[in-house]
């Protein structure tokens, strides 16, 4: 299984070669696709989630690759503050090619390059188009699914409520509690 787009290896290699760490690719972890930290041992260590189809699982090694270099050059500084920013810009700015990147995504990425946040899920349209290259599934958007319509998610059925400015506030039948939804969640419509 390759993890990253093939015409994308040597510059990941390149990279990784110039900035050593110990790359673990972890099962999925739903608060995040992966992280960096320094290890005690002094060492560099990123963690990757398994499930990521090959253009957001670069994204987010280019992401935490940024942090190490961030932390090398500057110290402990803020996590997603103005040095990881052009830190990361200037890594990813190779991998921003028709070779690498299909066109539908591109436009998306270099949006978001501009002013890069701490996650790519915090894009709406990045998000989508990203998702929009996983394998198929017989999910659904909670925004596809109609008003009052109920649903699964992480085994809870909820109903979904209106959009407030970039979420939707759903109702959680058991306990009647409001909860809210990424615009791009994926959730099971209940027939």
């Amino acid at each position: 299984m390759t993890y990253v787009p093939e015409a994308s290896i040597e510059l990941v290699l390149d990279l990784l070669t110039q900035y050593p760490c110990r790359l673990k690719i972890v099962g999925n972890r739903k608060s995040k696709h992966g992280d960096f930290r320094k290890l005690p041992n002094g060492h560099y260590q990123i963690t990757i989630n398994n499930d990521l189809n090959q253009y957001r699982f670069l994204l987010t090694l280019i992401h935490e690759l940024a942090h190490l270099v961030t932390h090398k050059n500057h110290g402990k500084v803020q996590p997603h503050g103005s040095q990881w920013k052009q830190c990361f810009q200037y890594l990813m700015l190779p991998f921003l090619r028709p070779e690498i990147y299909p066109s539908e995504v591109l436009p998306f990425l270099a949006h978001y390059l501009k002013n890069p946040k701490a996650s790519t899920d915090s894009d709406v349209n990045l998000s989508l188009a990203l998702k929009r290259l996983d394998a198929p599934n017989d999910k659904n958007f909670i925004f596809e699914i109609p008003l009052q319509r109920k649903f699964i998610y992480n085994k809870r059925i909820f109903v979904r409520g209106p959009k407030r400015r970039t979420r939707f506030g759903c109702i959680e039948v058991a306990s009647g509690r409001t909860y809210l939804f990424h615009q791009n969640a994926e959730v099971d419509l209940i027939n």
